[in-house]
């Protein structure tokens, strides 16, 4: 409560008052405009001539005008999985991780588990959001998803399904809008 005794807004202006404070807005203008990032695809089948994901979220990024500071294809072992992402959240000029493959529930699918034990902090809207939006194409079968986003070491580290759709939806609906975001306030 303020002196007044209103509830203070933020955002909002009331009226007589001067231009309201954008937070968020302010927090972007300050991101950076381009991101380096490590691609990582994780398939047990899946080669450099025929991972359509990885190639889709390459050119997703470069035409958002982000750097491609690596890329790798490994088999959905945790093992292999966490050190890639361990090795990549440790080379300079990266500042985001994205791994396709693995969030799945098959027996094979270890991807949420090797990246989750790697993560200094969860960001769970990530998923909830990409479930929710995941829902209006496929319906009920988003919930197999378990897609993640979270901090190792000031680096971003997301987490998607295989599918180029799923990987496409993630990536134009919530990562690219707030990719420099993010890596603003994860290196803080």
């Amino acid at each position: 409560m303020t002196e007044r005794g209103d509830s203070p807004t933020v955002g909002r202006r009331r009226p007589g008052e001067g231009a309201p404070t954008a937070i968020p807005e302010s927090h972007r203008a300050q991101a950076p405009k381009s991101v380096g990032c490590f691609v990582l695809t994780v398939s047990d089948t899946k080669t450099p001539e025929t991972d359509t994901s990885g190639a889709l979220i390459r050119d997703l990024l470069a035409g958002a005008g982000h750097t491609l500071a690596g890329s790798a294809i490994v088999k959905d072992e945790p093992v292999d999985v966490a050190r890639v992402v361990r090795e990549a959240c440790a080379r300079e000029g990266v500042q985001a991780v994205i791994v396709t493959g693995g969030t799945g529930v098959t027996s094979r699918d270890s991807t949420y588990e090797a990246i989750e034990a790697l993560l200094d902090k969860r960001l769970p809207g990530f998923g909830e959001l990409f479930r929710m939006l995941s829902y209006e194409e496929v319906g009920a079968a988003a919930m197999l998803s378990r897609a993640q986003l979270g901090i190792r070491g000031r680096r971003i580290v997301a987490s998607l399904p295989g599918s180029p759709n799923a990987c496409r939806l993630a990536l134009e609906k919530l990562l690219l809008p707030e990719l420099g975001h993010l890596v603003r306030e994860a290196s803080r």
